[in-house]
């Protein structure tokens, strides 16, 4: 079976959830299929072929960039049997080798422009572009690929048009024999966390999605011995950007052990900031799955979390963390709701060790990307016997 895997990110350059998913799924298919990865960069790798946009376009809309890549992706596709996108930023050039080869093409939605408006902040009018080839190529797909239930239950809403039995679920997953608890110090010491105190860590780009204004400001709330650690990044606006300096620094003038890193950590050290803190917290007012708070439970850590999208079908409320209820009219609420949950996980070491216990556990059990490529792989095959 020859499959082209089609995404924006992939190693080196993965700086999202979705980046992460390809990565490890890919590592796994190519176990199962004849695999060809395309995405975009430069440079060359057995198995993977990179594009760029257009020369001419530097200075253009990023939708147009975005659509140039998805032309050179579809011109390069000829002689795979099935194609399959990962957002919308790829789901294009799948569209285009279904029509142009008459090929399956499988994509699977990591998140679905209709539900993220504050995206037009970030694209300008690029925003109706990626939302319209978006909805081009989910409701012409073969089949579509949920990361959730709440997921699935997203995309028929918003695309009514679609056949329900052609959306599937295959939840993400986790390597959890790399993510796993690292009792290493090397990574703390080098930020200047203080080990006698617990601290809270957010690991995310910044993003109106991930919600970590809220974080800021409850934060300013939780008890003065925790620290918070804030890997947070990539920016999508200038706008954004300032935002969130601005709350750092008001925070830093109430309370102190508060630690801004920027640029990307290497995976070790995410890993070792995982093991160590006392609760990993996730604020997203829109999420999928949440890939990163699989990777937290795999590290043995409670998790604090928004109760939104697919966020409840991976932390078990009570049991391997804290859901906190989001509601978009009510955001006093639900920053008063994230600085309770994490002072009382933090209040209590030895639940928190049973619930960072559990959610190794069903890390492990449950999220194996083993089982995320078999489930996946069995898609494509169901889809060439029809053919």
């Amino acid at each position: 079976m020859k499959v082209g895997l089609l995404t924006r990110e992939y190693p080196p350059d993965v700086y999202g959830g979705a980046g992460v998913h390809v990565e490890f799924l890919a590592r796994e298919l190519r176990a199962l299929t004849d695999l060809e990865v395309h995405c975009w960069g430069e440079g060359a790798a057995e198995g993977v072929l990179r594009h760029k946009a257009l020369a001419g376009l530097e200075s253009a809309n990023e939708a147009l960039r975005t659509f140039s890549v998805d032309l050179a992706m579809a011109a390069e596709l000829q002689g795979r049997e099935l194609v399959h996108s990962h957002t919308w930023y790829a789901n294009l050039a799948g569209h285009f080798a279904k029509l142009l080869y008459g090929v399956p093409h499988v994509m699977t939605a990591h998140s679905l422009e209709p539900l993220r408006p504050w995206k037009a902040e970030q694209l300008g009018g690029g925003y109706a572009l990626s939302s319209w080839a978006e909805r081009t190529a989910i409701e012409a797909a073969d089949a579509v690929i949920a990361v959730s239930r709440g997921m699935r239950a997203d995309i028929l809403a918003c695309y009514p048009a679609l056949d329900p039995d052609r959306v599937r679920v295959v939840h993400n997953g986790i390597d959890t024999r790399m993510y796993r608890p690292d009792h290493e110090t090397d990574a703390l010491e080098r930020i200047g966390v203080d080990p006698h105190r617990p601290f809270a860590l957010f690991v995310g780009r910044i993003t109106r999605q991930k919600g970590v204004p809220h974080l800021l400001r409850a934060a300013r709330s939780f008890d003065p011995d925790i620290q918070l650690v804030l890997c947070a990044g990539a920016p999508d606006t200038p706008e954004i950007d300032h935002e969130f300096r601005e709350l750092v620094e008001e925070l830093e003038r109430v309370r102190d052990g508060v630690y801004w890193i920027p640029e990307m950590l290497p995976r070790p050290q995410v890993i070792q900031l995982l093991s160590h803190a006392a609760v990993f917290v996730c604020p997203s007012v829109y999420e999928p799955l949440g890939i990163v708070n699989l990777e937290a439970m795999a590290c043995g850590t409670a998790v604090v979390a928004s109760a939104v999208g697919g966020i409840p079908e991976v932390v078990e409320d009570g049991i391997t963390g804290l859901l906190v209820p989001y509601d978009a009219r009510h955001p006093e609420a639900f920053e008063s709701g994230l600085t309770q949950s994490v002072n009382r996980v933090v209040d209590d070491a030895v639940e928190a060790a049973r619930m960072g216990a559990a959610g190794r556990e069903r890390a492990v059990r449950d999220f194996g990307w083993d089982q995320v490529a078999r489930r996946t792989h069995e898609v494509y095959e169901e889809l060439l016997k029809q053919a």
